[in-house]
């Protein structure tokens, strides 16, 4: 099944059920108010979300409406935690060589995560505000799970059955900030604002055979101003597998029903499949060219991030944002 957020009811939304085309939805009136409420309940939430979502797509379903993107927030308005990772070696690999470092050994058998913001969500089609271009705007297109309660200490194996849905995010960063707060030794804050996640989250099944070692076997599709940017395999070289990288962040604390889970930026070694942030192209440009010519993102420039099936269509809907200034 396919679960969204309309923007309206409160400052978390109002849960809907999404039809498999993206083009209807139903209002889950009965079952949970939001996405957080369902997955406090998930056990007996889930079936019954299920059930609308048959009746919805079977045509069955007596409240359903035509779905319009710009009316719906982030499908987590907000979430208790968002902890993201840096799955893609290549792109680890790459920023590091261009800057003549090597890769310390450790990173490739123990996940590389940070505690991002999790207290608010861009909708998929809101504006990125920014105070300033000088800051070095840059999108970072992911991939993301959603996880049910998860016990302190569970094993790889464990944590599959606790992976309830999938989604993309832009994880925006803002590249000109981050060199000065890692010196400081205590990480991200200023350089890490609010990210958006995509228009629906989708439960496993609904992905077939997409969606096998607990990794999204798919392209992530990227454009900036209309133009094709980057289309990296989100499962080649994910070096760590969702459920390893839950079972790392529970490995000494219990995770919150709702906790959100991110890949990092998809990356190839490959880079004929292009990136998925702007850093990552600029640091192949420096390493062939030996400077980066790509610029970080301007007021007015526009993206788009989206995974479509084998047959072309879209599975989570698309993130659609614009950089605009907060001056306006």
């Amino acid at each position: 099944m396919k679960l969204g957020t309309l923007k309206e009811g409160g400052r978390d939304g109002t849960l809907i059920v999404v039809s498999r085309d993206l083009k209807q939805a139903v209002k889950a009136v009965g079952i949970a108010p939001t996405l957080q409420a369902a997955l406090d309940d998930w056990s007996n939430a889930a079936p019954r979300l299920n059930a609308l979502s048959d009746q919805l797509n079977g045509g069955t379903a007596s409240e359903a409406f035509a779905l319009k993107m710009g009316s719906l927030a982030s499908p987590l308005p907000r979430a208790y935690e968002f902890v993201d990772g840096s799955a893609y070696l290549p792109h680890v690999e790459r920023v590091r060589r261009a800057r003549g470092a090597e890769v310390p050994e450790s990173f490739y058998t123990d996940p590389l995560m940070y505690q991002a913001t999790s207290a608010g969500f861009l909708g998929p089609r809101d504006p990125v505000v920014v105070p300033s271009e000088d800051f070095g705007i840059d999108l970072e297109a992911e991939v993301v799970v959603v996880t049910d309660d998860v016990p302190m200490a569970t094993t790889p194996m464990q944590a599959t059955a606790h992976i309830q849905l999938i989604g993309l995010v832009n994880d925006v960063s803002l590249r000109g900030l981050i060199p000065g707060e890692l010196a400081k030794g205590f990480g991200f804050l200023q350089s890490k604002p609010r990210s958006a996640l995509s228009p629906v989250l989708v439960t496993p099944d609904e992905l077939g055979d997409a969606w096998h070692g607990d990794k999204l076997h798919l392209p992530m599709r990227t454009w900036l101003n209309d133009t094709w940017f980057g289309e990296a395999d989100c499962g080649v070289d994910m070096q760590f597998s969702f459920a390893e990288l839950v079972a790392h962040v529970a490995r000494t604390r219990p995770l919150t029903a709702g906790t959100i889970i991110g890949s990092g930026t998809i990356a190839n070694q490959d880079t004929a499949k292009g990136a998925s942030c702007l850093a990552e192209q600029r640091t192949v440009e420096t390493l062939r060219d030996g400077q980066p010519s790509t610029p970080f993102l301007k007021f007015g420039d526009r993206l788009r991030i989206d995974v479509t099936d084998h047959a072309g269509a879209s599975i989570f809907g698309s993130i659609e944002q614009t950089i605009v200034s907060q001056k306006g």
